[in-house]
């Protein structure tokens, strides 16, 4: 049933009433359906240009989870830039860095429900690029990982993408040159096995090569093989010259 009208309101303020209501039910719908849109993880920095030094590159990290705070986040580092290249400078309270064979790691204490992750590092020398994707893997203190790593926002997952984190570089400045490759870092014993390189491989010597070659299926070598035959034949030859032997004394 429809409401009545004050007669003693004049029509363009009942009008003007309607429109102020219809106008925030729609400000509050469009607020809950794009929301969750705004929960990515970016990375900005001051001095964003290509070949510059020294730059500091913020990132931070919403939180996803009703359920469980954030304890980890792994970046992947774009080409150009090596874990030697990096210099961790804050986190949240509690946490480490850890150098891995593709990026490094920032984790520690399990954060509060819903509280998002901010860390800082320190690059060396950013690349000669246009943009810088850092690639970052979140994780959270129940097992659940939001991967940041898609290069659109496609929005395909129930209404937004998870984007990764993306520099957008100005040109070099005049003059700037890149400036002699970091010595390579190994990966912190803390690294995560599912995240390391496999061993490298140790060259045998000469004289271990040549014993590995003459190693048969059962590991014995062809010298003992050569050894036991030897013996073998010796003892037919010898069970022969006997029964000749014995032939000739019944005869």
């Amino acid at each position: 049933m429809s409401r009545p009208t004050d007669p003693t309101t004049p029509p363009h303020r009942t009008t003007a009433r309607r429109l102020t209501t219809l106008g925030a039910t729609l400000v509050a719908a469009v607020a809950v359906a794009t929301g969750p849109a705004f929960a990515h993880t970016e990375v900005e920095a001051q001095n964003a240009r290509a070949l510059a030094e020294n730059v500091t590159l913020d990132f931070h990290a919403a939180s996803e989870s009703d359920t469980s705070g954030i304890s980890k986040l792994e970046v992947i580092l774009p080409e150009g830039l090596t874990p030697a290249d990096i210099t961790f400078d804050k986190g949240p309270e509690g946490w480490s860095y850890a150098a891995t064979s593709r990026g490094y790691t920032v984790s520690g204490p399990e954060l509060a429900v819903g509280a998002d992750a901010a860390f800082s590092v320190t690059v060396r020398q950013l690349p000669d690029a246009e943009e810088l994707v850092f690639k970052t893997l979140q994780s959270y203190a129940d097992g659940q990982i939001d991967r940041w790593i898609e290069l659109e926002d496609t929005g395909e997952d129930g209404g937004h993408g998870h984007p990764a984190p993306t520099l957008k570089l100005a040109p070099a400045a005049a003059g700037a040159t890149p400036i002699p490759a970091s010595p390579a870092a190994s990966p912190s014993p803390s690294t995560d096995p599912s995240t390391a390189e496999p061993a490298p491989s140790v060259t045998a010597s000469p004289e271990q090569a040549a014993a590995d070659t003459d190693a048969g299926d059962d590991g014995m070598s062809t010298g003992a093989v050569i050894g036991i035959a030897a013996a073998v034949l010796v003892a037919l030859g010898g069970g022969a010259w006997w029964l000749r032997r014995r032939g000739t004394g019944s005869a």
